[in-house]
């Protein structure tokens, strides 16, 4: 049997081996999901900011998106000026040191509006890179926390979104409103169901040569009025085509198209003798002294009316003079009894008298 010593050595060979081996694999998994690198060399650079925007130590710099360190520590510089208020050492891979140019621009980014929230360097474009212990630039976070702020703002816009969402859900649910009816009225239901079962029959009817629908759709006679009325309309075509007919005249007539171009003609010409002064209807248009002359006779029959309306002349007289009037009326009139009277009894008025000498 083996000495209590020896089981003893090798119970302990055992558990170092086992310890070894448990750290082993405690450094494998901390290699494959941690970010700290073994066996690299970190370099600090410094950056000033106006405020911190809640950035711990720890967090993530990254180059363009890309890893490149970490946060060592932030606290306040001490200064008064703007945009140096605070101080944030900035623990960058020494490789990845050489990739930062002097004119790069440092930030701080979320991950998402509540995200964590990490150092973004933007790459500049100068050849010569940053040295250990320098200082790079920073953008001003006030973008930052208006874009935090606007965020904020709308989230609680969504919030309200989400509680009238959930109000309008639970009225639905019981059975308020239009579409709570819809969903849980069974009277609406029903009369749902009745207007789906006429629009079935309507379409059954439809279906069938029932109906002024389903004639037009299904009866031969129709088709066959229709085929009748186009094949009319054919032979009306072809005839016009062919000159046949008033209006088969009108389109392929030579003779009747001449003599509407010679009247076409002959109506331009008399307008442009019209349009010339030429004949008694151009001269009207036209000629200025038949236009003055007629002028004057307008004038002339005015003033023989304005004559008349003021009683001058025999006419004018007639018109305005009463006494006048009545003396021409009383003429007439013993006038027309004298006629009378001579019808009446003409030997009355005529006398032979026969003398001797």
């Amino acid at each position: 049997m083996p000495s209590a010593q020896k089981v003893g050595w090798a119970q302990l060979r055992v558990g170092i081996m086992a310890m070894l081996a448990m750290a082993i694999l405690g450094v494998l998994i901390f290699l494959l999901t941690g970010e700290t690198k073994f066996f690299s060399k970190e370099e600090i650079i410094y950056t000033y900011m106006d405020d911190s925007a809640a950035l711990a130590k720890g967090s993530p710099v990254r180059l363009n998106g890309i890893l490149a360190g970490k946060v060592k520590e932030v606290v306040l510089s001490g200064e008064r000026q703007p945009l140096r208020i605070i101080r944030i050492s900035l623990e960058i891979d020494k490789k990845m040191l050489a990739f930062i140019p002097v004119d790069s621009v440092a930030a701080i980014s979320a991950e998402n509006v509540l995200g964590t929230k990490y150092i973004n360097i933007k790459k500049g474009q100068a050849a010569v890179s940053v040295q250990p212990g320098a200082e790079i630039k920073s953008l001003d976070t006030r973008a930052f926390d208006e874009v935090v702020q606007q965020s904020y703002s709308l989230l609680t816009s969504l919030q309200g979104i989400i509680k009238r969402v959930d109000t309008i859900v639970g009225l639905v649910e019981v059975g308020q409103g239009s579409i709570g009816k819809l969903l849980v009225d069974e009277t609406l239901y029903n009369k749902i169901l009745a207007i789906v079962t006429e629009g079935q029959k309507i379409t059954t009817a439809l279906t069938t040569d029932k109906g002024t629908i389903g004639k037009l759709i299904y009866d031969d006679k129709l088709y066959v009025d229709v085929r009748g009325s186009l094949a009319r309309v054919d032979s009306l075509l072809a005839d016009l085509e062919r000159g046949k007919g008033t209006a088969g005249k009108l389109l392929k007539d030579d003779a009747l198209y001449a003599d509407t171009r010679k009247s076409v003609a002959e109506i331009n010409k008399l307008v442009a003798d019209l349009n010339a002064g030429k004949g008694t209807a151009g001269k009207l248009l036209k000629t200025e002294e038949l236009h003055d002359q007629l002028k004057v006779s307008i004038g002339k029959v005015d003033l023989l009316l304005d004559k008349i309306n003021a009683g001058q002349g025999t006419i004018g007289q007639l018109l305005v003079n009463p006494q006048l009037y009545d003396s021409v009326n009383g003429a007439t009139r013993e006038l027309n009894g004298l006629l009378k009277d001579f019808r009446a009894n003409p030997k009355k008025f005529l006398h032979i008298k026969l003398g001797l000498f």
